[in-house]
């Protein structure tokens, strides 16, 4: 009884553990319905995140973009690829493509793109590089460890606005962040929650 007790308590353990983001999420890399590649669109072309995720700066979601998005260039950009050829459909049909999601917090958990983004928080610093990913991956852990560290240290995070979308800046050392991050927390008045019902409501 007692080592079915302490085999039943490790595997319980075990599968908490090892079945959080950290260990289930972090290098997710789904085929997607179109290869779509990130370090060329927003890497080399430098196109702003918010051309193609029009929300994420107004709304509690980051939208996928629609085809008419897409085909605001690619109407005249190899308007006849066969890669495209599932946008052009979509276009067309007003059918929308079945992207198959990469980033997703739990149902309990409530969380804001516009508030974040507006207060210095960049893509990369949940997302990680994305302008340099050919096929986005899921890059960081995004557990509760992982948001409560940002909460409780903002200023190792935040950074100018205009900078938000400038996935390659950097400060020039960790201590101008340091010191960049305090003065912005002060004059944002910037005061993550660090209690439950700040995320889970």
């Amino acid at each position: 009884v007692v080592a079915l007790a302490l085999c039943g308590g490790a595997l319980t353990a075990g599968v908490t553990y090892y079945f959080t983001p950290k260990y289930a999420r972090v290098g997710y890399q789904p085929i997607q319905p179109v290869a779509y590649d990130h370090s060329f669109h927003a890497g080399d072309l430098g196109i702003d995140c918010r051309y193609c995720h029009t929300f994420v700066d107004r709304s509690e979601h980051a939208n996928v973009p629609d085809a008419a998005t897409c085909m605001n260039c690619h109407g005249t950009i190899l308007p006849d690829s066969p890669a495209l050829a599932p946008v052009r459909e979509s276009f067309e049909t007003g059918e929308p493509i079945e992207w198959v999601r990469i980033h997703e917090t739990p149902d309990y958990v409530f969380f804001n793109h516009s508030v974040h983004v507006n207060r210095g928080v960049s893509c990369v610093e949940c997302h990680g590089q994305i302008n340099e990913m050919e096929t986005v991956y899921h890059a960081k852990s995004l557990t509760m460890a992982f948001c409560l560290d940002c909460h409780r240290h903002p200023e190792t995070a935040v950074r100018p606005l205009d900078k938000v979308y400038d996935l390659d800046w950097q400060a020039e050392s960790e201590e101008s962040q340091i010191a960049q991050g305090t003065e912005l927390v002060n004059d944002w008045n910037i005061n993550p929650p660090t209690s439950c019902s700040g995320c889970h409501r």
